[in-house]
């Protein structure tokens, strides 16, 4: 079932493209990576989703309907939103508070204890907002958007403020309402560790879409060579393997080699039967690796992550 799609949509706003011509479809149970610098219209797309902005042209539907039109409380009733900069009224208690959206969302307050506790707040419920640490104020707003067991989940920089354990947590979390057939879109800039999450990934630049795909499916479009990073002592390369040395250091007795994604087994195979070979490690590229290239090959020279 496609929970969200969106059909040649195209946002100005004075004149300007704040997206161009995007074609998405994301089905139910799946995690979408949402990447791209600011301006690139990932805040653009969560809005559309939302229902609180119109396109200029196109098409957008969430669940099957227009999210701003006919049924759009209907809709609202299943997602869950969070945003980067999370904001409360900070005279309130962290309890208070997710009571207050439970009555908004028409959800029993009994899960509100339940939440708290499962993102961490059950011992600083009843102390106000004002006292929490931007981590904590997170995780209330994690809790706020897990309300009522959304069908679609929207995370807007998610992990600011966590700490590991907190993020490890937050992603297993993520990971649960999968299984239950939450669809989830994550937009992050924090990619490292994201990647083992993630389904898809879509990466934005200026409003475009640059690439698409799982990360199996990016690393093929991108073409960006696999890593091996050898040790030993007096190593003898055959000649094929000598020309894809990058870096060398042979008094330390370290190489570091670039081949191409499809030649990585036969590579291995020759590697590991290296006389005198000590040690030897692989790098595949990255997701950040794969951003830092399709944000690159637009010509865009400030990569932010």
């Amino acid at each position: 079932m496609s929970i969200v799609e969106l059909q040649q949509v195209e946002k100005k706003y004075l004149g300007v493209h704040a997206l161009h011509r995007l074609d998405l479809s994301l089905q139910q149970g799946e995690v979408l990576g949402l990447f791209g610098h600011n301006g690139a219209g990932k805040t653009t797309i969560i809005k559309l989703i939302l229902g609180l902005i119109e396109a200029t042209s196109g098409e957008v539907k969430v669940f099957g309907e227009n999210p701003c039109h006919g049924k759009a409380l209907q809709i609202r009733s299943k997602l869950g939103f969070l945003q980067e900069n999370v904001s409360f009224y900070e005279q309130l208690t962290g309890l208070e508070v997710l009571n207050y959206f439970a009555r908004l969302k028409k959800v029993n307050r009994a899960k509100s204890m339940q939440l708290l506790a499962q993102v961490g707040l059950q011992d600083a419920c009843k102390r106000k907002v004002k006292t929490y640490s931007k981590g904590m104020r997170q995780r209330l707003g994690l809790a706020q958007a897990l309300l009522g067991d959304p069908k679609l989940l929207l995370l807007d920089e998610p992990t600011v403020g966590l700490d590991p354990i907190a993020t490890q947590d937050f992603y297993l979390t993520i990971e649960q309402l999968k299984q239950t057939g939450c669809t989830v879109i994550l937009c992050s800039h924090v990619l490292p560790g994201v990647e083992k999450y993630i389904d898809r990934a879509l990466i934005m630049g200026n409003g475009q879409l640059l690439a698409s795909g799982s990360l199996e499916q990016l690393r093929d479009q991108a073409a960006l060579p696999a890593q091996f990073k050898l040790q030993g002592s007096a190593l003898a390369l055959p000649a094929k393997l000598a020309e894809a040395v990058v870096k060398t250091d042979p008094l330390s007795g370290h190489y570091q080699l670039e081949v191409a994604m499809g030649q990585k087994m036969q590579v291995l195979k020759q590697l590991v039967e290296l006389q005198g070979l000590q040690d030897l490690q692989i790098s595949l590229p990255s997701l950040e690796d794969l951003y830092r290239h399709f944000i690159q090959v637009q010509g865009n020279t400030e990569v932010q992550l």
